[in-house]
């Protein structure tokens, strides 16, 4: 282990004290009330209810919070007319209750300090703590410049920081969400229709024919309106495929299950292509029309048959081609889905390259059942000066990526951590709504680059392992107690939605907009934050929209009619796509002119050695990474993962089913805690696969800690995608131990 300087502190009683809650939401209506049917719809007369959206996942689904007379929140409803849930929420976000009332959050600022030699927190006002924050940001900026502090975010709060930092001179911001997630699809898809995915995906699941999954686990992921989607496309016929060396939930639902060798995806797609060219069941009419680079794609393919794949996925060719077969057969109402996290192997851009490509044979982009063309509403920036210019920033660190278009985390890491040829030092961190400990991978480095800091400040709602390497602590209170940012984002009408705070924040939590307008002012920034309260931006914002905050906080949800143009492509109709051709673009010049590969190849990845057996992920349909593992509301229903082992693999090792284990990576690092054994066909014999998100150190989530394994702390090793800086992380190996490794150690 690596010396800390930063020692990581227990964040301990201190400064978590307080009355708590005089009663939990779990109890309210009965215990997990929100997935009973007898729960009674027509909430009680004497409720308030109060609109919001969801801030539990990026859906953002809009709801309705109810709170009693005692100004109590007991219950939050889908909001009917929201095109994101159309009045259902997923179990994550009716659990949205817990976080409220969740009693271990963070309760008041605190400051790192020294007590008889022995590094701790003390309880702070809010004026110390942000004086605090003001004073070192100001030094670092005389110093090194406003770029030398660097923004860690995700969510909602991170918006208002973000404005923050750009009214102050940096533009060093970079999130989880790119280039951990879903990074690789946005430049896959960009390069080829000249359009981002985007959230939510413009996938025209519920009038689709064929569905194609290829790792993306719709049921599990819980992305809400997709779900609905997908069980009224299964309802109505539509043939599923799903391609995952796991028998995942929606496989269950499929009508082809390719359970594939992990690593090989790029073989598969290639194959399909081949058989969709060969055999002439291509969208010829859709192809020649608003395609270029078709004969250079037809000859790349052509060598790759499903006889060659069946050698590297281990799919047997009849299957491939049933599989392509059925995809032309209902196209061009036929999805590739391109997924949501796509960081895998390192080649994950021309992974979604070839998924953009395959949606562009079939005709899928712009036509009924396939991807509809996305809108949303602009909301009007609030007016504030320009924004300095900085000298460097995000793009300045990620520039061996030619097309990174967002910040890089694993950059800012790398440039946090000293080195000789160091052109752009990061001196500070503010981390914001994520716990970088359980979200990025190489730990050891993450932990080097936070030792190496000269001051960090997390801002957050729960104690999680990053608020223990943190100098200040600031509680941020919970998405139910504050204002926030209209919602508007993509879908097949455009949309806003409100989110208005239910009750006042308990103890001494402040909202992010609040916490940003007062280091702000105390760094003489108050042009930038010219309102007292966020609510005057967004009544300003509104009435600029031709509605009020009156109106909203009475609906929730406002509708609007196209303006962008149809739906889907109007037959023989002409349509300019925004890549430099204006057409889809089999053959990427673009990628040509950078040294890359214009059309994907495929090429072989490490496999397991003796002994081992690659780490699979996912996600669990209760939770939303690591950040509901301890709500009081959603921890019942998944208190730990399992580790899902195929029963080859359990005769050899003499496994037996709840069997508690340890893991230890090809880097020899050890699981600090133990894993029951799950024995299940539903994996295959050279992969093992746990939930994301549990596996907690921090003593102070009282139903989190040690439930599980972390498997991010077992993610040592990534290859990172050349072409837009995404780290692959499902090149990882593990050995199952069944001898506690730590028997004679303290954890």
């Amino acid at each position: 282990m690596i010396a800390s300087r930063r020692k990581f502190i227990k964040i301990s009683a201190l400064g978590l004290g307080g009355i708590l809650a005089s009663t939990s939401a779990l109890n309210i209506f009965g215990k997990n009330s929100y997935l009973n049917e007898k729960v009674v719809k027509n909430i009680s007369k004497n409720f308030k209810k109060t609109a919001t959206y969801c801030e539990v996942c990026f859906w953002k689904c809009a709801a309705w919070a109810y709170t009693n007379e005692k100004n109590e929140i007991k219950k939050i409803i889908g909001n009917d007319d929201d095109t994101h849930c159309n009045g259902r929420l997923c179990p994550r976000g009716t659990g949205g209750v817990g976080m409220y009332h969740d009693e271990d959050r963070l309760k008041t600022p605190l400051i790192r300090t020294t007590i008889n030699g022995e590094e701790t927190y003390r309880e702070a006002s809010w004026d110390e703590a942000l004086d605090l924050i003001a004073s070192k940001f100001k030094t670092i900026k005389e110093t090194h410049g406003a770029e030398a502090i660097a923004l860690l975010k995700h969510g909602s709060p991170g918006s208002h920081l973000e404005h923050l930092f750009k009214a102050f001179g940096s533009d060093t911001i970079a999130e989880p969400a790119y280039a951990q997630c879903r990074g690789p699809r946005e430049t896959g898809f960009g390069l080829t229709f000249g359009s981002w995915v985007g959230s939510p995906e413009p996938t025209d699941i519920r009038d689709t024919k064929c569905l194609v999954l290829i790792g993306s686990h719709i049921g599990e992921n819980m992305h809400n309106s997709q779900v609905q989607e997908m069980s009224d496309a299964i309802d109505n016929g539509a043939t599923i495929i799903t391609v995952d060396p796991r028998f995942s939930t929606a496989a269950s639902k499929s009508t082809h299950w390719l359970p594939i060798k992990p690593a090989t995806d790029i073989a598969l797609l290639l194959s399909w292509m081949h058989v969709l060219i060969e055999e002439e069941l291509y969208n010829k009419k859709y192809v020649e029309k608003y395609a270029m680079g078709f004969d250079e794609l037809k000859a790349h393919v052509k060598q790759f048959t499903p006889e060659w794949a069946y050698g590297i996925t281990t799919i047997k060719p009849a299957e491939i081609r049933k599989a392509a077969r059925a995809m032309a057969n209902a196209a061009p109402a036929t999805i590739i889905h391109p997924g949501r996290h796509v960081t895998w192997y390192g080649d994950d851009t021309q992974r979604s390259r070839a998924i953009a490509i395959l949606n562009g044979l079939l005709g899928s982009w712009g036509n009924r059942g396939g991807f509809y063309f996305k809108e949303k509403i602009k909301v009007p920036t609030y007016p504030h000066p320009a924004y300095p210019e900085p000298k460097w920033g995000w793009h300045n660190l990620g520039e061996q990526y030619p097309f990174a278009e967002m910040g890089i985390t694993s950059e800012i890491i790398k440039a946090t951590i000293p080195s000789d040829d160091q052109k752009h030092p990061i001196k500070a961190w503010v981390v914001a709504g994520t716990n970088l400990i359980n979200t990025l991978p190489e730990r050891e480095k993450t932990i080097e680059a936070i030792n190496a800091v000269d001051f960090m400040v997390v801002i957050d709602t729960m104690p999680m392992e990053i608020t223990g390497y943190a100098d200040v602590v600031l509680p941020e209170c919970t998405y139910l107690e504050r204002y926030d940012g209209i919602r508007s984002a993509t879908n097949r009408t455009p949309s806003i939605a409100v989110r208005t705070p239910a009750v006042k924040p308990k103890y001494d939590s402040k909202p992010a907009w609040w916490i940003s307008k007062e280091i702000g002012q105390r760094l003489g920034l108050e042009a930038y934050f010219n309102y007292n309260d966020f609510e005057e931006v967004i009544e300003w914002q509104l009435n600029k929209l031709g509605t009020s905050l009156d109106e909203m906080k009475k609906i929730g949800v406002k509708n609007f009619e196209r303006t962008s143009g149809p739906l889907f492509l109007e037959e023989d109709q002409e349509y300019e796509f925004a890549t430099p051709s204006g057409k889809i673009e089999f053959y990427s010049q673009q990628l040509a002119n950078q040294g890359f590969d214009p059309i994907p190849v495929y090429t072989h990845h490490p496999e397991p050695s003796q002994g081992f057996y690659r780490l699979n992920y996912g996600r669990s349909p209760m939770h939303t990474f690591s950040r509901t593992i301890n709500n009081p509301n959603l921890s019942p229903l998944k208190d730990e993962n399992t580790l899902w082992v195929n029963p080859k693999v359990a005769r050899i090792l003499d496994l037996k089913k709840n069997q508690e284990v340890w893991l230890k990576n090809q880097d020899n690092i050890l699981s600090t805690f133990s894993i029951k054994v799950r024995v299940t066909e539903r994996v295959r014999w050279d992969s093992v696969y746990m939930y994301h998100g549990f596996g907690h150190n921090n003593e102070k989530l009282t139903r989190a800690f040690g439930k599980g394994i972390s498997d991010t702390e077992l993610i040592s090793k990534v290859v990172v995608d050349p072409i837009m800086g995404g780290t692959g992380l499902r090149g990882n190996f593990v050995s199952i131990l069944t001898e506690n490794p730590h028997k004679n150690t303290e954890i």
